[in-house]
């Protein structure tokens, strides 16, 4: 996602009107009311793609746990995106956009405040796009981040710490690393680049949800006497339908980082940025079908979903650049990734429900990384940077919230609770009543 907009030169107005015949002879400018159309129309397109996510995200995590949580994690993401619209809309979006590295505590005082949205009818043109669009593309993002975190966290996370967390990760956390980049922060004027978020989305959510999981601990039974021991999920067909809704999704995210559609260039560029998105996550599939059937004997379906998903983030920090056959090369690792990674880290007994640190922390670090491959005004020195700063700050304050968290309210349910299932024990009912030991249905 570039940092800054700037005005996109324009389609002919011929073309709006006029055949390709006539399209030619017709003059390149356009007047600046059409480009505004335009670019407002991308970021709006966008934008509620990337909300759909948030049903993919739901829908993938009620059917990677247990019957008995399906009912807490749509309750979760429902609120997380809910929080993270007010949070972002409170603090984050000022915080974000000053312009500054947003390091200390006045910036966070002096980002509350009044939202600069279009008055009703307004069009201020010299902006290139309304006002409103741009906060409600860029909300997408921050919502997705906190939903990253949800899964990793499942069937043993107390409700109302988790939303506690998600209020500070929406409103602070993610607006201040992503400003470093995206509001013309340090890590933008020393080159790194994440075109639409492999690392400032991604890996941010990804390294927030392992230092949730390092201080929250695995699920009862996951590791016991030495070995690994599977919880399927309750509903693979519904986690096959969240993975192709994040699949479409993930056509705004990337596509709607091009943040101008306002020109023949745009437009060309945003239609090649979806197809190797496209291919990213149809490698990262093939990849993971591939891998699982020859180190296990048989294809596993969670690691197909999770490496289309792999395949997607790592594309996504550079989709426009490199040619078909390198967004298959990349998304065709991704995919390999997240086979090697799920294993790997089980050795370390981090209990991931869905597998999202592999998907969207290690593959979104091999996708910044891979940038370098395709774009040459990137060095591998600006990628790392980047990396590591922002792993080093999300995963460390992260980890303090977590902490101050459990030692104040407590993050993680008692024993009890958790055998009997957090729908029952934290929401007081179940996702599929007729199927629970309550149940009075025959």
């Amino acid at each position: 996602m570039k940092y800054k907009l700037t005005l996109a030169g324009a389609l002919s107005a011929a073309l709006l009107t006029a055949g390709p015949a006539l399209a030619q002879e017709a003059s390149p400018e356009v007047p600046a009311n059409s480009v505004y159309i335009f670019n407002t129309l991308l970021f709006l397109i966008g934008g509620f793609l990337v909300m759909w996510m948030a049903a993919g995200f739901a829908m993938l995590e009620a059917g990677l746990v247990r019957t008995k949580n399906v009912a807490m994690q749509c309750t979760k993401n429902v609120a997380l995106f809910s929080i993270a619209a007010l949070m972002f809309y409170l603090v984050g979006y000022n915080l974000m956009y000053p312009g500054d590295d947003g390091w200390i505590v006045a910036d966070v005082i002096g980002a509350i405040g009044a939202k600069s949205i279009d008055e009703v009818g307004g069009n201020d043109l010299a902006t290139g796009y309304s006002s409103a669009s741009d906060f409600f593309f860029q909300l997408m993002f921050c919502a997705t981040t906190a939903s990253i975190v949800s899964g990793t966290l499942a069937e043993r996370i107390k409700l109302w710490p988790f939303l506690g967390f998600t209020v500070l990760l929406t409103g602070i956390i993610y607006p201040i690393e992503a400003s470093w980049q995206w509001g013309g922060g340090w890590l933008s004027d020393m080159g790194f680049s994440d075109f639409a978020g492999s690392t400032l989305v991604h890996s941010a959510g990804g390294w927030a949800a392992l230092a949730g999981a390092l201080i929250l601990g695995p699920r009862m039974g996951k590791y016991k006497d030495g070995r690994i021991n599977p919880i399927p999920g309750s509903n693979l067909p519904l986690a096959t339908l969240g993975t192709f809704i994040l699949w479409l999704g993930w056509f705004g995210f990337n596509g709607g980082s091009q943040l101008a559609m306002g020109s023949l260039g745009d437009v060309t560029d945003v239609s090649r940025i979806f197809v190797n998105t496209n291919v990213a996550a149809a490698a990262g599939a093939v990849a993971a079908l591939v891998l699982t059937q020859l180190l296990y004997g048989k294809v596993d379906l969670t690691m197909v979903l999770n490496g289309a998903l792999a395949g997607l983030v790592s594309i996504t920090a550079e989709p426009l650049m490199p040619s078909q056959f390198m967004a298959i090369v990349i998304g065709g690792i991704g995919g390999v990734i997240v086979v090697l990674a799920v294993p790997m880290l089980d050795k370390f007994k981090i209990d991931d429900v869905v597998g999202a640190i592999p998907v969207h922390l290690i593959a979104g670090i091999w996708g910044t990384i891979a940038v370098v491959l395709t774009n040459p005004g990137t060095s591998l020195g600006a990628q790392l940077t980047g990396i590591v700063a922002i792993g080093i700050f999300v995963f460390v304050v992260s980890g303090v919230v977590w902490g101050i968290l459990k030692m104040t309210m407590g993050i993680r349910v008692s024993q009890e609770e958790e055998m009997l299932g957090l729908d029952s024990a934290e929401l007081g009912m179940e996702a599929y009543p007729e199927f629970g030991k309550g149940s009075q249905f025959v």
